[in-house]
């Protein structure tokens, strides 16, 4: 296994429990390091698995890739992340596949699975095992078999989620499908790399527009003082033609941020638009800077100015049940509101510092006996204890926790709990005083992230949000 992250780590874990002599090889010396020590974001199942594996022969941890030759099959995991202009940074991807062809061996059969452009698996593996000479089919077998890893979800484990494989020809389809039998509930085969490497396109960027659409859906319920969630749950009791996907402050994560991107660059290369795909992945980049300025507006419905303003951020992960804050809004979010002369602080309990601005910002183990102007609610863990917020906490939900305020787990639907059904913030089911800002028009407008602008904060206010810095503000 080359790569040992997020999606490598647990595919090592289940192939070992499988009873597959496992060798996982990482660059990092820093990894190794906190796998060996059990320091790492796993699902319990996986942590069982890590504990037995550490104590087993049968696998073996090294950053030395030239152990790649002792295996018969190599899987390469490693991140295909977007620069920050969104071109596609396939560095790591490019390393990886170098080194495993200068280590491939008679026989042996190579898995790409990280995410990447139509071809990737010819240019990077087919062509260059060519050049060394290795006839694909007969010496050495490849096949293209994207990642289905979703972290922390417990009840889609990979154990029960179909993979799909293609191989360069019927004999490495077939090897591949026999590895991958092992660890998984069924086998789907494509007849091409290139069909399983769309496959994986397909999937994530289907999921990036929907929640663009849910997002700016949700912000279209805000102008007629609806729950976005309430109508939701509602259109999904159709059995047929609907999926439910719900708002939330942004996406994050090695997926829906990033995998689109790499369609879109192969397609602008080719002179070819996606007009659809395009806007859904502008309005995800945007959504952050909207959430901030929602934040403004909150604060001025208050009186309160942002510059000077304390705001506490509760959990910011990208997603619940994770430590990931790859991508997380939560990051944009608290950078732009720092940027703009708040006070920010955080708390997590999967999270215990962020890089922000350059430097490291502590969570706080215990805020609430600090005073905050605003409470954002950003992800919710479960298990998250927020009893504690009451009448004197002033608290907007911009989370994507479907129970809603109120719920199990949640904060209690009492005292100044502000935020239901506001420009696209989930609402808050339950809760009473809700309170939609309607103060003066442009109160929480900022200039538009990358020239873009949309429409801002709360129902009946009409400024515009984005990255430059709330309306008024010094430049």
């Amino acid at each position: 296994m080359i790569g040992l992250g997020y999606v490598g780590l647990p595919t090592a874990l289940a192939l070992r429990a499988a009873g597959v002599r496992v060798i996982g090889i990482d660059i990092s010396a820093d990894r190794l390091r906190d796998i060996r020590a059990g320091a790492v974001d796993l699902a319990p199942q996986d942590r069982e698995r890590l504990t037995d594996a550490l104590n087993d022969a049968a696998f073996l941890l090294t950053d030395d890739s030239r152990a790649s030759a002792w295996a018969d099959t190599v899987m390469i995991c490693v991140p295909t992340p977007v620069d920050r202009h969104q071109v596609p940074d396939l560095g790591m991807l490019a390393s990886a596949c170098a080194s495993a062809v200068a280590h491939a061996t008679p026989g042996q059969l190579i898995l790409l699975t990280s995410t990447s452009y139509v071809g990737t698996t010819r240019d990077l593996l087919l062509r260059p095992l060519a050049a060394r000479g290795m006839k694909v089919e007969t010496d050495v077998f490849v096949a293209f078999t994207p990642e289905r890893i979703d972290p922390g979800s417990v009840g889609r484990s990979q154990d029960l989620t179909p993979r799909v494989v293609g191989g360069v020809g019927r004999r490495s389809t077939a090897s591949a499908a026999s590895v991958l039998s092992r660890v998984c509930l069924s086998v789907h085969t494509v007849g091409s790399p290139e069909a399983a490497e769309m496959t994986k396109l397909w999937e994530n960027t289907f999921r990036a527009v929907n929640i663009a659409l849910a997002n700016e859906l949700a912000d279209s319920c805000a102008v007629f003082g609806l729950d976005p969630r309430a109508v939701i749950d509602a259109a999904a009791t159709k059995p047929y033609g609907f999926m439910p996907f719900y708002p939330g402050p942004g996406v994050g994560g090695h997926c829906i941020p990033c995998d689109p991107h790499y369609l879109l660059w192969q397609l602008r290369a080719e002179r070819i638009p996606s007009p659809v795909v395009d806007a859904a992945m502008r309005a995800i980049a945007e959504r952050p800077g909207r959430m901030a300025g929602l934040i403004t507006a909150k604060l001025a419905a208050r009186g309160i100015p942002v510059a000077g303003a304390r705001v506490l951020l509760v959990g910011i992960a990208y997603k619940r049940g994770v430590a990931d804050v790859r991508e997380s809004p939560a990051l944009e979010i608290m950078g732009l509101l720092a940027d703009w002369g708040a006070t920010v602080a955080f708390t997590d309990p999967l999270v215990p510092s962020a890089e922000l601005h350059g430097g490291t910002l502590v969570g706080l183990a215990d805020p609430w006996e600090q005073r905050w102007d605003l409470v954002v609610l950003h992800t919710v863990h479960p298990g998250m204890d927020l009893r504690r917020l009451g009448p004197e906490h002033t608290v907007l939900d911009i989370s994507q926790d479907r129970r809603g305020p109120g719920s199990a787990g949640t904060y209690r639907a009492t005292g100044a709990t502000e935020g239901a059904g506001v420009s696209g913030v989930p609402g808050s089911s339950g809760a009473t005083g809700t309170i939609r800002a309607t103060g003066a028009a442009g109160s929480a407008g900022a200039a538009g992230s990358a020239g873009a602008t949309g429409s801002a904060g709360s129902a009946g206010a009409t400024g515009s949000v984005g990255t430059h810095g709330p309306v008024g503000a010094p430049a």
